[in-house]
Parts: structure tokens; C-alpha cells; sequence
């Protein structure tokens, strides 16, 4: 007895973090920074104190009913979302989204019949780019224009498959558990672990990011994969792969140099889920504009980058410039050698899982953009394999929201170096204690 009201008043306390941190805007850091350290204290709490067999559904359902606390109120973490509804009423209207930068079309005829307004352009934070979302999000995005015209409407119908995808996610790290050999009480755990984690629980559903639909994706992909059913396995992939085109890094650990038929029918099954939906919006201009926006991300952006900050500040130094545009992209070389080598070496025993994880924190340390939200599938990853550094750095990322509370913007240097410094030093003594 003392046991489940031990729990239950985690919940409760839980829960009020969670419907006060859904009403806290992004550039307010001291509250910001104090309910997400309760938040995360109480979510150490409830790992150190493993949960019993009759306590993990009232958890799993705590897990769900915080997801359902994010789709109450419009995000306050992201801006994102106006993107999406800009999209959206683009391609209801019938103008290809690929093809017009929002700048541009303000107070035209275009704007105009698609219900583009002054206001909703200020909220949007890359007015000046052409899109990036690809053309199964954009297909989603012109359902919800067309079953909703108001921005609340819009905003709850493109959270809803993320929130299916959260609760579908559960379901399968659970299961994926089960598969890799683990018993019922590191199942659990595991999927506590994921479930109950502040940055998956406030990110996702609350702040309208799809990685939670490319996650739901990628674990069913590994899970058919485990099953032994290919084709499942590299429809899912695809999927995943359609929403964010991140997961494409994933696919050289699936090669196999024994069977290369049965690997080339998987890659031409995720290719084609990707690839074959651009056809509805093919037009000359917009494999050219897409490949510019992905591009400019690359050689423009920046925030929350070790490694790329490390390195800029000392060509900075060394030449009096920003040289974004030439270390991005040796970065992106380095990425590219380290992901083909945790694909496919053999010098350590590595699960599949685990080369995955690996691949991505390659690509997340090359990266010259890391989002919070970013690290959530390493996070996913991360409760399937025997490393949890991820779970650190979850922990640690709110810091960069305080970056928001600067006016102008502005980001401390200390502040990342203090984050990647405690990441990189736990994920070596990790690597120190379980590869030989």
C-alpha cells in the first residue's frame, strides 16, 4: 500500500510540472530551467526506485496522460509549427510549397487566396528559405488545412499522429525488449526509461516536433528486422525516412555483403517510399530549391554545436572569419566516415541497435545544428542498447534554451562547452566499461 501511494504522489507531482512547463514561453530560463530540474529529479527518483510489476501501468499510463497535458495549449518551446500551417494552406489552395519562399509571397494574389497573412508570417522563423518537409509531412499538412482553418484546430490535428506515434513507441521499446532477450523487469524498466523522459514527454506531443512520428517509424522497422520480415522492416524505414530524411544514415548497418539481392530489394522498398512521393510535386525548380534550403541548413545554421563551435572559434581566430561554409561540410566528410565505419566494422561487438546509436551520435556531433528535440531518437535508441549517455544529455539541453532568454539571441559559450564537456566525459567512461 505504501508502495502505490508512493507512486501515485509522483504522478501527481509530475503532473503539475508538466501542466506548468506547457505555459512557460521559451525565453523565460529561470522557470524554465527550475520545472525542468524538478521534472528530471523526479524522473531520476522514479529510475533509482524501480518500479514493482503492479506499479509499471500506472506509470505507462502517468506517460500517456502528460503526452495528452502537451495538446491542450499552442507550443511555447518551438515555432515550428506555423511552417507546417503555412505549408499546409499553400497546398490546399493548389500551390506546390517547394516553390515559394513566404517573403516572397506575402501580400500576393497568392497569399491572399491561400490565406496567408502578415501575422502568421512573423511567426515563422525561416521566412527566407524554401521548405525542407518532405512530401509525406506536406501531404499531412494539406489534410489539416483542409478539416481546419483556425490556428488552434491546426495546431491539435498536427499533434495528434505524433501522439499516436509517442503511444505506439511505447508499446514497441517494450516489445523490442522483449525480442533482444531482456526479461520482464529490465522490459519494463527500459520502457520507463523512454517513456517518462521530460525532454520525449515535452518535446514531442507539446512542441509539434515529428521525430516522434520518425521514431514510432524506426522502432517498428527494427522490430519487423528482428522478426525477420524485410519487407515490413524497410517499409517502416521508408517511413521514417519520408518524415525526417535523417534516418537514411541508418540503412548501411542493414547491408549484407552475404545476401546483397535480398539488401538491395530493402533499399529499393525505403527508396521508393521516399522518392516516390516527391512525384506528385515534381516541377525543374524543386529538387534545385529543396537541395538549396538542405544546403543553406548546413552551411548557415547554427546552435548547440561542440565539435563545429570548437573548430569555428579557432578558424575564427586563425582567419578573422566565419568559416561555416568550409567546415560544415568537412564535417559532414567526417560524419559520412564515421557512420560507414560503425555500420559495418567488426572490431567490437556492437547489436544492430547499438550501431544505430553510434551512427547518429557521429552525425549529432558533426552537426553544426543540434536542436533538443534532435536527441530524442538517441534517446530511444539509447534504452535498447547498454548506453545511457543519451539520458544525460537530455537532461542537459534544457541549458540551451537559455539562449532565448538573451535579447538579442545569443548563446554561451560556456554553457555548451559545460554540455558537451559532462556528455562527451560520461559517454567515455561508457565506452571505457562496456567495449574491449
Amino acid at each position: 500500500m505504501k508502495s502505490r501511494m508512493r507512486w501515485r504522489l509522483w504522478v501527481v507531482l509530475s503532473l503539475v510540472g508538466y501542466v506548468l512547463l506547457v505555459h512557460i514561453p521559451r525565453n523565460d530560463s529561470a522557470s524554465l530551467l527550475a520545472i525542468w530540474g524538478a521534472l528530471f529529479a523526479l524522473y531520476g527518483v522514479a529510475m533509482y526506485f524501480k518500479a514493482e510489476e503492479r506499479a509499471f501501468p500506472l506509470l505507462v499510463s502517468a506517460a500517456v496522460i502528460f503526452r495528452v497535458i502537451g495538446m491542450t495549449t499552442l507550443p511555447t518551446l518551438s515555432d515550428d509549427v506555423y511552417r507546417f500551417i503555412w505549408d499546409g494552406r499553400l497546398l490546399a489552395h493548389g500551390y506546390n510549397p517547394f516553390l515559394y519562399l513566404p517573403t516572397d509571397i506575402i501580400g500576393s494574389d497568392i497569399a491572399t487566396t491561400a490565406e496567408l497573412t502578415d501575422a502568421l508570417l512573423q511567426k515563422l522563423n525561416s521566412p527566407e528559405y524554401y521548405t525542407i518537409y518532405p512530401p509525406i509531412l506536406q501531404g499531412w499538412f494539406w489534410v489539416v488545412a483542409k478539416i481546419s482553418s483556425s490556428e488552434m484546430g491546426a495546431v491539435f490535428w498536427l499533434r495528434l499522429p505524433i501522439f499516436l506515434g509517442e503511444v505506439a513507441s511505447i508499446w514497441l521499446v517494450y516489445h523490442l525488449l522483449k525480442e533482444f532477450g531482456k526479461d520482464n523487469n529490465a522490459a519494463r524498466r527500459g520502457t520507463l526509461l523512454y517513456a517518462l523522459n521530460p525532454l520525449v514527454v515535452i518535446e514531442l506531443t507539446a512542441n509539434i516536433h515529428y521525430e516522434g512520428l520518425t521514431i514510432c517509424f524506426l522502432l517498428a522497422g527494427l522490430y519487423y528486422f528482428k522478426k525477420s520480415k524485410a519487407n515490413f522492416s524497410a517499409t517502416f524505414l521508408g517511413l521514417a525516412a519520408g518524415v525526417k530524411l535523417l534516418p537514411l544514415i541508418f540503412l548501411p548497418a542493414l547491408l549484407d555483403k552475404k545476401h546483397l539481392l535480398k539488401s538491395t530489394r530493402y533499399y529499393l522498398i525505403s527508396g521508393g517510399i521516399v522518392l516516390i512521393p516527391f512525384v506528385s510535386f515534381f516541377d525543374s525548380l524543386v529538387i534545385e530549391r529543396f537541395s538549396t534550403s538542405l544546403d543553406l541548413y548546413f552551411r548557415r545554421f547554427e546552435f548547440n554545436a561542440g565539435l563545429y563551435y570548437g573548430l569555428r572559434d579557432t578558424g575564427t581566430f586563425i582567419l578573422g572569419y566565419n568559416p561555416i561554409a568550409t567546415i560544415g561540410p568537412l564535417l559532414a566528410i567526417v560524419s559520412l566516415s564515421m557512420i560507414l565505419f560503425f555500420s559495418w566494422t567488426n572490431r567490437f561487438t556492437l547489436s544492430l541497435p547499438e550501431r544505430w546509436l553510434w551512427v547518429l551520435t557521429t552525425y549529432l556531433f558533426c552537426a553544426t545544428t543540434v536542436h533538443p528535440w534532435y536527441v530524442i531518437p538517441l534517446v530511444a535508441l539509447s534504452v535498447l542498447t547498454r548506453f545511457r549517455f543519451p539520458l544525460l544529455w537530455s537532461a542537459l539541453l534544457i541549458l540551451t534554451y537559455t539562449a532565448y532568454g538573451n535579447v538579442p539571441f545569443q548563446e554561451n559559450g560556456w554553457v555548451v562547452a559545460l554540455e558537451y564537456l559532462v556528455v562527451w566525459s560520461f559517454m567515455r567512461w561508457e565506452i571505457r566499461s562496456n567495449i574491449r
